[in-house]
């Protein structure tokens, strides 16, 4: 998403390809990659779905098929191409959600289903479904985009109104400012969840905690809150996060330690710089800036999917 945002349309390609060749044919993926193979057999269904939200962001970003012209050309063919592997992982996501609504937060290799849920995997989860419900609306493929529409609500209830179906996470910044950015709690609502612990997490100047009790800050989770409060309609607080992330940028080469542990910044985990951190505050500085359509991903939802899915009855 990030490489897209920047315009490296020829890597874009090649992770697709990489998605596509290391699919597992029930449609899930294992959990970590080496350069050597698998490290991690573990599947994650809020990992395998993002391919989803990466995919309709893509198109999004090329335009989504409102132009008529050869960039709309493209971004069908994009999403086209992705498709198939989007309609496996979401498939067999699904196929892990429980009567309460909730999606078990992994499988291991042998098909055993993990015995708890998560709630921001579970928040990561609505949002994936709620893209590729609106990718299958916008190529009109005879999905079954309202059935996971359908899905998608049974899991924003179970997060909103069922905490107790959740492993208990407070101590993680992710399970504060997820449900916000994955659009589950909105407007007043999704405001009064942020403020609630905005002090347990935020420290003034220089971002998000990974967890409440440790002045460990960390680009990902700082840049991931400032759209969830940009989401809500914290325009101020997400432009200070966002530039608050900064102070983890290394200026000799653009990347972004994965975090430091304050009042002195050691970094830690020591000397590590991560690709998702950097990809963090590029996709937060598309969608607080408005660069392209591929920002109402985080920022709202795209006007053709919404018109579309209204006029079907299914919004």
């Amino acid at each position: 998403m990030a490489l897209a945002a920047a315009g490296h349309w020829h890597e874009v390609e090649r992770a697709f390809c990489w998605l596509q060749e290391t699919q597992l044919p029930d449609g899930s993926w294992c959990t970590f990659h080496l350069p050597d193979g698998v490290e991690e057999p573990r599947r994650d269904p809020n990992v395998c779905a993002y391919v989803a939200t990466g995919a309709w962001w893509c198109y999004l970003l090329l335009g989504g098929g409102e132009n008529g012209d050869g960039t709309t050309r493209r971004s069908n063919g994009v999403l086209q191409a992705a498709w198939p592997m989007v309609e496996r992982a979401i498939s067999w996501g699904l196929g892990m959600q429980r009567p309460g609504g909730e999606v078990a937060w992994s499988a291991g290799p042998d098909g055993v289903v993990g015995s708890f849920a998560l709630l921001a995997a579970n928040s990561s989860f609505h949002h994936s479904l709620r893209s590729a419900a609106l990718a299958g609306a916008a190529l009109g493929t005879g999905s079954p985009w309202p059935a996971w529409l359908a899905a998608a609500r049974r899991v924003s209830a179970a997060v909103a109104m069922s905490p107790a179906s959740f492993a208990p996470k407070e101590r993680w910044a992710m399970d504060w400012y997820y449900p916000v950015l994955a659009g589950i709690f909105q407007g007043e609502e999704g405001r009064r969840r942020l403020r609630s612990r905005w002090e347990d997490f935020v420290i003034d100047g220089l971002g998000v905690r990974c967890v409440a009790d440790r002045a460990w800050v960390t680009a990902a989770e700082t840049a991931e809150c400032s759209m969830a409060a940009f989401r809500v309609g914290l325009r101020a607080e997400a432009e200070a996060l966002l530039a608050w992330a900064g102070h983890l940028r290394d200026a000799n080469d653009g990347a972004y330690w994965t975090g430091c542990a304050h009042p002195d910044c050691v970094h830690f985990p020591g000397g590590q710089k991560t690709t998702y951190s950097a990809a963090a505050v590029l996709i937060a500085d598309h969608v607080l800036y408005g660069r392209s359509p591929a920002s109402e991903v985080f920022g709202g939802e795209s006007v053709l999917g919404c018109e579309y899915l209204t006029a079907h009855g299914s919004a």
